[in-house]
């Protein structure tokens, strides 16, 4: 069976002109794209997604930062795919990611940090039906 998880290239980074090197490191590591659409997230998405951290003191901020400019949505396909993003993304703070992870290369701060992933096959079946509904987190292959 193949797995999937959900991706963000957020902000920061489409700012930055990293979308090509990040959507490659994923390839580079044997992930495939199942699923991508480019957009600007209206506040009402951002809110929505983020709703478990509503009550948390970097909310808005958040999501202030997650509509300021477009992101890249993604579904990423293959063997162990939400352990395997979460490895490439890197530490949330890029001051602790390990060398050559995505965080430590792009990143500017734990709230500029380029990218989200799924850190659950619960998560990723939540967040990958929040914007691509009809995928499912696994397949047969």
């Amino acid at each position: 069976m193949t797995e999937k998880t959900f991706s963000i290239i957020k902000p920061d980074a489409v700012e930055g002109n990293f979308i090509g090197k990040i959507v490659g490191r994923f390839e580079e590591e044997g992930l495939k794209i199942a699923a991508m659409e480019m957009r600007h997230l209206a506040r009402h998405e951002a809110e929505g997604f983020y709703a478990e951290h509503k009550a948390r003191p970097f909310f808005g901020e958040l999501c202030d930062f997650m509509t300021r400019s477009p992101v890249v949505l993604m579904v990423l396909e293959g063997k162990d795919a939400i352990a395997k993003n979460r490895k490439i993304m890197g530490a949330t703070n890029p001051a602790n990611a390990d060398a050559g992870t995505i965080r430590k290369l792009f990143s500017k701060s734990v709230g500029e940090n380029s990218v989200h992933g799924s850190d659950s096959p619960e998560a990723a079946a939540r967040e990958i039906a929040y914007f691509f509904r009809g995928i499912s987190v696994y397949s047969k292959k």
